[in-house]
């Protein structure tokens, strides 16, 4: 029975059913809260305890998921290609604005940290929570940060995102605005709030892909400061 459940196919098959029963709830109740990742995410952690197959076991199928995270993020660049007129058209704002957001996401993660006394390495491990997940993990690893703390913050970050993108954008009015509207959530939410973007505008998806790349490059950049602000 172990060999079952060690082999690759039986992780992938078990996110795969929670994924298809995640989207079929989300279409069923047509609200951002039955956000189809948040659903898996618990369906499978549920199934996990109930059963007590161990984790090692599911991952040998969702490391092969994971990997594909790499190749999803390198696409992130025809969405950038494919709205470059845009890009052109609002290049100062679009800039600024990824440069704020990435900066905004880094130094109030690092803020709340000094005020409730984390270590450096809970601090490490929290900083890149705002990017995707293959930028993210090497910087954490890179600064002596633990990558299960860094994608469970991901995972928080994004699903957050994903849920709680469309009321906030009518609560801040950016709504006005698609380009605002991508951007905002592609810098906070990543590739999670990008499913979400992609489904309240094709113009509002794409500027949150774009975001998720230039916020993606800006904290890389950012963290070379991070051994000055431990």
């Amino acid at each position: 029975m172990a060999e079952v459940f060690s082999n690759p196919v039986f992780g992938i098959s078990v996110t795969i059913i929670a994924y298809a029963i995640g989207v079929w709830v989300n279409k069923k109740l047509k609200t951002p809260i039955a956000n189809p990742m948040l659903i898996a995410t618990v369906l499978i952690a549920c199934f996990l305890l109930a059963t007590g197959i161990p984790l090692e076991y599911y991952n040998a199928g969702g490391d092969i998921i994971n990997f594909l995270i790499f190749p999803a993020t390198a696409s992130i660049g025809l969405s950038i290609y494919a709205n470059f007129e845009v890009l052109k058209k609002n290049f100062i704002p679009v800039i600024g604005g990824c440069f704020a957001g990435a900066a905004t996401g880094v130094l109030s993660v690092w803020g709340m940290c000094k005020l409730f006394g984390l270590d450096e390495t809970i601090t490490v491990s929290l900083l890149p929570k705002s990017v995707t997940t293959a930028i993210a993990v090497p910087i954490s690893e890179q600064y002596g940060g633990i990558p299960q703390i860094t994608i469970v913050a991901l995972m928080i970050a994004g699903t957050l995102g994903a849920v709680l993108a469309p009321t906030l954008s009518r609560w801040f009015h950016l709504s006005d605005s698609e380009v605002a509207t991508g951007l905002a959530i592609g810098c906070s939410g990543h590739a999670a709030g990008t499913s979400t973007a992609v489904k309240m505008g094709q113009t509002i998806g794409a500027m949150s892909g774009l975001a998720i790349g230039i916020c993606g490059f800006f904290t890389v950049i950012l963290a070379i400061f991070f051994p000055f602000i431990l």
